[in-house]
């Protein structure tokens, strides 16, 4: 759990230069957020799962500027609880626990505990970068993989970069799933075409996990909640709706999931707001299923993302 004031946060790793500052203060529910704003982009980040909630590039031709992550108006924001949009860090494993433990929640802890903040700078190029790390406690002692530690990384900048490292310094071998499950925003999900997945094998969860093979670009006509295996390559998100692209480019990750609810499940959940689902398309960069990582002994594994937002 987060021990330090926002007094101490804001004097240990607060910045105050002339085209680049970063704060701490209370966000909603009274968990603590760090607000970034320099040059090139803005940024809203919960140290509850170090959870990126917004990211504005500010355009450089003078237009709109729009944020490249989606936040549900409807999000719930509580200590240990896990919001619906921006970029959830899914970590030591993707989806259910591949035990099925009783009390292990979906996609790992890392999203709702607490991560501490190690080091924030100005980069050269006026980027700003913040460094966490993340350390066992009694709540996730037992889910915590034995030897391993996490640490993660934003760059905050006309593009986002994200890394997330996983370092076994134990003695056995561990399997770990992961993934920065974000959530984009776009204009309309009916005018959204992603390219980068043709001739791929996926996944498809709705169908009971059948392996099936995309054919041409993704679209959304309903529910689609998939895996898409052995995808290492760079996708883009094509948005005629806000005329605009985002191009994802990855490291260290092997699968790509795509999901959106539909309308059907989307009234379900409670948290989506009103036609959410539109709005909306989560493009993860992960390593799960097929792709789970074997960590030996001594050795680390980095994910690593980039995000551009690009005029059509």
């Amino acid at each position: 759990m987060q021990t330090q004031t926002i007094e101490q946060l804001n004097r240990q790793f607060g910045l105050d230069h002339k085209d680049n500052t970063l704060s701490f203060r209370n966000g909603r529910g009274d968990i603590p957020v760090i607000e970034i704003c320099n040059r090139h982009a803005s940024a809203l980040i919960s140290l509850q799962g170090a959870h990126v909630l917004s990211w504005i590039p500010l355009s450089e031709e003078g237009g709109t500027n729009e944020d490249g992550i989606w936040l549900s108006q409807d999000a719930v924001f509580a200590p240990g609880k896990s919001v619906r949009g921006g970029i959830p860090i899914c970590w030591p494993w993707f989806g259910q626990h591949p035990d099925n433990k009783p009390g292990f929640p979906a996609h790992g802890f890392a999203r709702t505990c607490m991560w501490q903040v190690r080091a924030t700078g100005v980069m050269e190029n006026g980027n700003t970068r913040i460094d966490f790390s993340l350390q066992p406690d009694e709540q996730t002692q037992a889910m915590w993989p034995p030897g391993v530690t996490v640490g993660y990384s934003v760059v905050v900048g006309h593009k986002l970069e994200l890394e997330l490292l996983s370092e076994n310094t134990g003695n056995s071998t561990v399997s770990i799933s992961d993934a920065l499950h974000t959530y984009f925003r776009v204009g309309d999900i009916s005018d959204v075409r992603l390219h980068g997945l043709d001739d791929t094998e996926y996944l498809d969860k709705p169908d009971n996990f059948k392996r099936k093979r995309q054919h041409g670009p993704v679209t959304i006509e309903g529910e689609v909640d998939r895996i898409y295996v052995d995808t290492a390559g760079e996708c883009v998100i094509e948005d005629r709706s806000l005329e605009r692209q985002i191009v994802i480019i990855k490291i260290g990750s092997h699968s790509t999931v795509v999901w959106n609810p539909g309308e059907a499940v989307a009234e379900k959940m409670g948290d989506l707001g009103h036609n959410g689902y539109r709005q909306m398309l989560c493009v993860e960069s992960a390593n799960a299923a097929d792709n789970t990582v074997r960590l030996a002994p001594g050795k680390s594994h980095r994910l690593w993302v980039q995000y551009e937002v690009r005029a059509l």
